[in-house]
């Protein structure tokens, strides 16, 4: 008995002085770790692009420049033509489907904001390099997108006037009416709205 004392003894007694010392560290006001960032780093990384398109770069692309770098860099894991390869969601398709029992949830399909594809790919994409395309390139694969859905034509160019004329088909198909257009607190930006009652396509 004495000598099973004196393990849980030995066992507790340094426990107790990891917990004291835990809670010490967790009480202090700083750990002298990293730094703040400067006001560049900052604005490099503070790129999200709203639904009005403020923060949209000079640039441009169609289609047609679109799929040389389409090909390249994305059909890998969307598929030749957007229709996707699993286990990454297709590009094209499924409008009109939402408001079903048998939505096909696409970025044609369900963004309510042509902005919104724009900042995705400049933001995350290609998945392997992301942030290495062009303010260009970005246009271009954002219009290659939107004419495999067939939002605009091959021929339309994009840049940051002509991209917040584009009317997606969901645009009215979320509640409220019309969708969040500006960025959250954490300034995350992508459509997770539910859907809302009575949808219809936006007018063209």
């Amino acid at each position: 008995m004495r000598c099973t004392t004196f393990s849980r003894a030995n066992f507790l007694l340094p426990m107790m002085a990891l917990l004291a010392c835990g809670a010490a560290m967790a009480q202090s006001p700083t750990y002298k770790l990293g730094r703040t960032p400067t006001e560049a780093e900052f604005r490099e990384w503070d790129t999200v692009v709203g639904a009005k398109g403020k923060e949209l770069p000079p640039g441009s692309g169609t289609s047609k420049e679109g799929a040389p770098i389409y090909a390249a860099q994305c059909a890998v894991c969307h598929g030749k033509n957007g229709e996707g390869v699993f286990p990454y969601r297709p590009l094209v398709g499924g409008i009109g489907t939402i408001n079903t029992p048998t939505p096909k949830l696409t970025v044609g399909s369900y963004s309510p904001y042509a902005t919104t594809i724009w900042d995705f790919i400049n933001r995350a994409m290609p998945k392997y390099a992301p942030r290495t395309l062009s303010a260009d390139d970005v246009y271009a694969l954002t219009a290659f997108i939107l004419a495999k859905n067939g939002i605009i034509k091959e021929t339309d160019v994009m840049d940051k006037n002509s991209l917040l004329e584009v009317q997606m088909p969901n645009r009215n198909g979320f509640f409220p009416v019309p969708p969040q257009s500006v960025p959250d607190k954490d300034r995350s930006w992508f459509p997770y709205w539910n859907q809302a009652p009575g949808w219809k396509p936006a007018a063209k």
